[in-house]
């Protein structure tokens, strides 16, 4: 074994051992009668984007809710950034939020805000104040990352739904997160607008180093944006692997996501 090979094999096994971002395990979740996760056991790596796919129904989305605090599960552990959430209160799960970000549907803008107001309103939030000057250089920055310097007094309903996105993005990131939770980023946008958010996705991890889960059903955003997927079925995952990988699966639902 050369010096190179020896050099890689240990940097593969810093990673297998390092403590992941996010573990799941055994979560339960059900609504009245309707059983939603039966048990699902997930971990997301240190600067990995982790794709969920699963037809609608199948807990996606209650799953990233219960990483955040939205909803509290039956049953499970779920342990972010070595926190575990059970073991929080109130004002610590605040503080741990603060140490992620979210980008769900609709892009979540205040239509009575600007551009500017909407990316102002996060950095309210932050445990330290931080002068008004700096304010501004870190939205105008968030909004450069984006390519939408130009939109910064427009409200969100002067812009397209692609730049709404945008928009969300740069305010999701704009107080740096250490993981970012995405519900079906590019769903209503066109082909060409869908892979640009989808390309964005990308180099914002690059850039920010952003450990992230992406649920979407667009297979072209999975292709570009995940280093690993899973697949979600009645409460369960059922496959993991590499777009490659859940493509040439043996098993047919899995396959069924490809055609």
């Amino acid at each position: 074994m050369n010096n190179e090979q020896a050099i890689t094999e240990t940097v593969l096994e810093s990673k297998a051992t390092e403590e992941p971002i996010i573990k799941i395990e055994g979560l339960e979740k059900s609504f009245g009668q309707n059983d939603i996760l039966k048990g699902v056991d997930l971990e997301v790596r240190k600067g990995e984007n982790l794709v969920v796919l699963g037809k609608s129904g199948s807990g996606k989305s209650v799953t990233i809710k219960c990483i955040i605090g939205l909803i509290y599960p039956d049953a499970g552990e779920i342990t972010v950034l070595g926190k575990k959430l059970s073991d929080l209160n109130y004002k610590e799960m605040n503080e741990l939020r603060l140490r992620m970000g979210f980008l769900f549907q609709g892009g979540a803008l205040y239509d009575s805000m600007t551009v500017r107001e909407n990316l102002g309103f996060p950095l309210r939030k932050s445990p330290t104040k931080i002068p008004r000057s700096d304010k501004t250089n870190m939205i105008e920055n968030a909004l450069h990352e984006v390519g939408l310097s130009e939109a910064i007094d427009k409200k969100p309903s002067e812009l397209s739904g692609g730049m709404q996105k945008r928009i969300g993005l740069a305010r999701s990131l704009i107080l740096h997160p250490e993981i970012m939770l995405y519900d079906e980023p590019t769903t209503g946008l066109d082909t060409v607008t869908a892979r640009e958010i989808s390309e964005l996705i990308l180099a914002m991890q690059k850039k920010h180093k952003t450990s992230s889960i992406i649920i979407t059903h667009d297979m072209a955003c999975a292709k570009i944006t995940a280093d690993r997927m899973v697949v979600l079925k009645e409460g369960v995952i059922i496959a993991s692997g590499t777009y490659e990988e859940l493509e040439n699966s043996d098993d047919g639902y899995v396959r069924s996501f490809f055609n």
